[in-house]
Formats: structure tokens, C-alpha cells, sequence
């Protein structure tokens, strides 16, 4: 087995796909203590805390992998770009590799990546691997792809200084296969509702990390019979691809609350159990190679050392694992959405302008109903 080295490690949901494929952590940076704690009792690895104060990769290292923060990044959040005070700590990394001597590097953040301030923050990232002499691919993919009813999009940058990384990231693709959407749960957030409403069939919308004081904010799903519920952590957990219980260590350090922003803001195992079985077996890249890129940045693209960035007609969807309904995939009961919480989505609704699907509103509206009475 190869070393690893984590960095932003999180709880570990890069290297425990890495793992699963067959590669080693060697060392993983996280500055959370809750979720060192997690890391220290799933890795056998050292685990160590700023990134600032790293002053050299392990000789061991063969892969360089971080999921770096996002909270400057996102479409939800400040939107402060690549030179945000957290998504900034991304130049450490680049820090790191220039005084090393690494084969490959992983990288992911959210797909906002590719369109705030223009695309700077992208322009900012591949330009800081071309100037250390990488090649560089990236792709757009969706965890739903590999067997979780959870519709996760994230950019996975895969960079080597010695290989070519198209090999790993466009060697699978397939056409996603129709899933019925009558009679099926829908996944939704209810803390939205004015501008933008987070929505999967059949799917929960992205597990979010919550608040910075540990206040939940997981999503809600209407069952087919209009019942509205949120899952429990436990099954947070498993729509992340971890087993159930996984966070468990961090209560050791915080309340269990706290547990939910430790899930959210994690990578899907599955996928990067893909691209660490990609990077020991390489396969045959697919002819995907759909000219230059324009002026924006496309779901993929690559450059090789001295070309030009070139984009790539692939989907989000590398693989089609199979995988239940959701409601047939969660374990244990959906906790109701309390009448408050499904007033103030109700309220938000009618406030905005979005459009809906028939009968969801009304659904949402007799379960607030049934709550009311219930509580009163």
C-alpha cells in the first residue's frame, strides 16, 4: 500500500475511500479537535492539527489529498472567493508540494468553484499546480452516481507532475438510467423556500454542515403518503457512504449536535473510492476531448504541461452503482418536521417566487396542520 497524506482531512471521507481501494494514510491535518478525535480512532495514522504548522510532506507520500475548505466558496455561503480567510488555506497545499516530491494530487470543493468571481478561484488553483510543473484534469461528479440517494455535486481535481491524469478521471461514463419519479419521496431543504429550494427525487439535496454553534440543519423528505420528516444522524452518516456511527468519537470531545456539521461538510466515501482505484488502475480515457475551452470554466477539463485548457464532454455520473429507494436505503424512522419549522417554509414559499411541484406545497401545508393539532 501507498502513502497518503490528508490535508483539511475532515473526517476522513477521502481517505477512507482511498483506504477502501487499497491505498495507507500516513499523516492527516484536520484543526476541528471533534473531528481529529474521529480520525484518531478510525486511522491508524498521525494525525496533527494546523496545516500552517506542517513544514514538510512524509517521504512516504505518494498522494497528496485535500478537501480543502468551501466555506468561501459556496453558492450559499459568503462567496468571499479563493482568497476568503478559510478557502484561502488552500496556498498551503501548494506550499507543501513545492519542498516534496509527490506522484499524484486530489483535490475537491464544491462546483461553485468553477463560477465565482469569473472563475478566478479555479484560474487561481491551476495555476498555482502549472507553475510547479503538474498536469491537471477535473471533473464534475455527483455521489448519486455511486450508490447514495443523495445529490451531492463536487469538483474532484486529480494533478501529477509526472503522470497524465485523463487516464483516472475520464476512463468511465455512463447514461444515468431513468428512476420513477411517481410514488417516490422527495428530499428538500426546508430552511429555503424565497429564492432557491434545495430538491431531489427519490434523493435528499446535499447534506449541509449546519451552524457554527452545532445547530442541525439537516433536510427534510415528504414521504408518499405526505408525511414530512428528517432523517437521523445515523443515516446522515450512511448518505455520506460511512458506516453508522462513524462521528461517534467526536462526542468525546462535543455534544452530538455538533456531529451533523461534521457529516455535512464531509466528501462521499464511494466517490473517492473511485478515484483511488483510478489512480492504481488507470484506464483507457474515453475519445471526451471537445476542443478548447471558452471563457468560462466547463463541468470538465484538463491541461497538459504546455497546451492549452481543453474541455471534456463527459457527464457527472463516471459510474451507476445500484442502490434502493430512499426510503428503502434509511434505517431508522424520519423525525417529523415540527409545525414551526414547516410554517416558516410555508411562509417563506409564498413569500418568493418559485415554482413548485403539484401537490407539494399542499403536502408540506396538512403535515404543518397535523403537527398544529397535534401540538395543541
Amino acid at each position: 500500500m501507498t502513502g497518503v497524506t490528508g490535508l483539511f482531512a475532515g473526517i476522513g471521507g477521502i481517505e477512507e475511500g482511498l483506504r477502501r481501494a487499497g491505498w495507507r494514510s500516513d499523516l492527516l491535518s484536520e484543526l476541528i479537535p471533534a473531528a481529529q478525535s474521529v480520525l484518531r480512532e478510525r486511522f491508524d495514522a498521525d494525525v496533527v492539527g494546523n496545516i500552517a504548522d506542517l513544514t514538510a510532506l512524509p517521504s512516504s507520500t505518494s498522494v497528496v489529498v485535500a478537501g480543502f475548505p468551501c466555506q468561501d466558496l459556496s453558492s450559499v455561503g459568503r462567496k468571499e472567493g479563493i482568497t476568503g480567510a478559510r478557502s484561502s488555506l488552500v496556498g498551503h497545499v501548494f506550499r507543501l508540494l513545492a519542498t516534496s516530491s509527490v506522484e499524484w494530487v486530489v483535490l475537491e470543493n464544491v462546483p461553485f468553484l468553477l463560477h465565482l468571481d469569473r472563475g478566478k478561484a479555479m484560474l487561481v488553483v491551476t495555476q498555482a499546480l502549472e507553475e510547479l510543473g503538474f498536469a491537471w484534469a477535473y471533473r464534475v461528479v455527483d455521489a448519486q452516481a455511486f450508490g447514495l440517494p443523495q445529490r451531492r455535486r463536487r469538483v474532484v481535481l486529480v494533478a501529477s507532475p509526472t503522470h497524465d491524469p485523463r487516464p483516472v478521471l475520464f476512463a468511465d461514463d455512463v447514461t444515468r438510467p431513468e428512476r420513477p419519479g411517481d410514488g417516490a419521496a422527495r428530499g428538500f431543504y426546508w430552511t429555503e423556500g424565497t429564492r432557491a429550494l434545495g430538491w431531489a427525487v427519490d434523493a435528499v439535496p446535499p447534506i449541509k454542515g449546519g451552524s457554527s454553534v452545532g445547530v442541525p440543519s439537516p433536510p427534510a423528505i415528504v414521504r408518499p403518503d405526505g408525511f414530512v420528516g428528517t432523517p437521523h444522524l445515523e443515516d446522515a452518516e450512511r448518505l455520506q457512504g460511512f458506516p453508522a456511527g462513524w462521528t461517534r468519537p467526536a462526542e468525546s470531545v462535543v455534544a452530538t449536535r455538533h456531529r451533523w456539521r461534521l457529516v455535512g461538510n464531509a466528501v462521499a466515501v464511494p466517490m473517492a473510492e473511485w478515484v483511488g482505484q483510478r489512480l492504481l488502475e488507470p484506464g483507457d480515457p474515453i475519445d471526451v476531448d471537445a476542443g478548447p475551452a471558452g471563457d468560462s470554466w466547463p463541468k470538465a477539463a484538463f491541461r497538459m504541461p504546455g497546451g492549452l485548457v481543453r474541455q471534456v464532454d463527459v457527464s457527472t455520473d463516471p459510474v451507476w452503482l445500484p442502490r434502493p429507494s430512499l426510503l428503502d436505503f434509511l434505517e431508522k424512522p424520519l423525525a417529523p418536521l415540527s409545525a414551526r419549522a414547516s410554517a416558516g417554509f410555508l411562509r417563506r414559499c409564498r413569500r418568493g417566487s418559485l415554482r413548485f411541484e403539484d401537490g407539494f406545497l399542499d403536502a408540506v401545508a396538512d403535515h404543518h396542520r397535523f403537527m398544529s393539532a397535534e401540538a395543541a
